[in-house]
């Protein structure tokens, strides 16, 4: 499974960025990956890499690329609730750099990029994101409705936008919260709005989880979360992209 190294032309510059696609010679669909703040490491490789091995080319870039290339700030190697402090007073000021602005100019870059690569069909393709890549994911999605199929954001602040953003996608939609992050409560709230602005989606607690769940290389990891993850995720992919 090739792993390709990329720069990304953007308005502001060059974007690094990784793919992952299956070596057969053939076109494959295409998915736009956004990492966590945490930004592309090992454990966004292993994501890319599985979700490529069936049948998907993966795009992950560089979220962070204006202030370097990836790694942006000096990571360990597993990122424990002692290390969070400093970490994230590194990325924080990354993070609020990344303006609405900024993330849609660069969306645009992203996917004119992923669907001119020659191991990219012409069809369709989705966007998946996890903690503020999941916001970001949306955020695309909605600017990109005739282009944007699905949609998938886990652990993300989905609803930091408000119901215009939902107003805006056509795409199908799946939403998984970790459970430490949002109440039955907050839940219905955000459904309703999905309802209200004809969203075809999913959206749903995942037992026993806190922020961050889906990433190996933390304290937050859960195993059954991950799982149920992919079996979202894979079948949205499957039922709105068609797979070589």
């Amino acid at each position: 499974m090739p792993i390709k190294t990329l720069q990304i032309p953007t308005a502001d510059g060059q974007a690094d960025a990784f793919a992952a696609f299956p070596d057969h010679g053939e076109r494959h669909p295409g998915v736009l990956m956004y990492a966590d703040g945490f930004g592309i490491r090992p454990v966004l490789r292993e994501l890319a890499h599985e979700l490529a091995g069936h049948g998907y080319y993966v795009l992950v870039p560089n979220l962070f690329y204006r202030h370097g290339p990836a790694p942006v700030i000096e990571l360990p190697e597993h990122i424990g609730e002692e290390a969070r402090p400093a970490v994230f007073a590194q990325l924080m000021p990354l993070i609020e750099a990344h303006t609405t602005e900024r993330v849609l100019s660069d969306a645009d870059a992203y996917l004119r990029f992923l669907t001119t690569q020659p191991e990219v069909d012409a069809g369709p393709v989705a966007v998946t994101g996890y903690c503020i890549g999941g916001l970001l994911a949306m955020r695309t999605a909605a600017a990109h409705p005739g282009q944007v199929a699905a949609v998938a954001a886990f652990h993300g602040p989905v609803g930091a936008d408000g119901p215009d953003l939902f107003s805006k996608l056509t795409a199908q939609v799946h939403l998984g919260h970790a459970e430490g992050d949002m109440t039955p409560e907050a839940l219905g709230e955000l459904n309703r709005a999905l309802d209200a602005a004809g969203v075809t989606y999913t959206s749903e607690i995942y037992p026993g989880t806190i922020h961050g769940f889906t990433m190996a290389d933390t304290d937050a990891f859960n195993t059954s979360g991950l799982k149920h993850h992919w079996d979202r995720l894979l079948p949205l992919l499957d039922r709105t992209l068609a797979t070589s």
